[in-house]
């Protein structure tokens, strides 16, 4: 699933969690260790969501850690320029569905990695989604309604 496009090489997946949905390409770095994405020049090790740098969207350093974490894992930072669109869902959702995809891609990068980051349970798609509710019930999904004492 390797795809080139104007000489820049790159692995793309998609992670997902609830319903929230993340693209997630790794750009390869040249020579210079820098890439042009949508007009941006980054350099490598550089995350980008939604066309914004990672310290503007998540702001809290332990969301940015565990962003990063496959790549820590596989002491893989300085090896890629991360481009990720994110739709759907909420800010935890697309936060696991961003670490989700960048897992993915690592392995598409290199099948070598799919070992390492299944024992840290990067690769498992977490499957629980909000329930439905059900009818005859009060507003909940399982929540029952009160039934009068006498």
């Amino acid at each position: 699933m390797t795809k080139k496009t104007k000489n820049l090489e790159y692995y793309e997946a998609v992670g997902r969690r609830k319903t929230s949905v993340a693209r997630v390409r790794l750009y390869l770095t040249g020579k210079d260790k820098t890439t042009v994405i949508n007009g941006q020049k980054l350099k490598a090790g550089e995350v980008v969501i939604n066309k914004k740098p990672l310290e503007k969207i998540f702001t809290e350093e332990y969301k940015r850690n565990f962003i990063t974490s496959p790549l820590k894992a596989l002491n893989s930072e300085e090896r890629f320029v991360v481009s990720i669109i994110t739709k759907g869902g909420g800010k935890n959702g697309q936060l696991e569905a961003v670490v989700h995809g960048i897992s993915r891609a690592l392995v598409l990068a290199d099948e070598g990695n799919k070992t390492s980051l299944k024992k840290l349970g990067l690769l498992t798609r977490d499957p629980r989604k909000k329930e439905r509710r059900k009818v005859g019930t009060g507003g909940k999904a399982r929540r029952t309604k009160q039934s009068p004492k006498r």
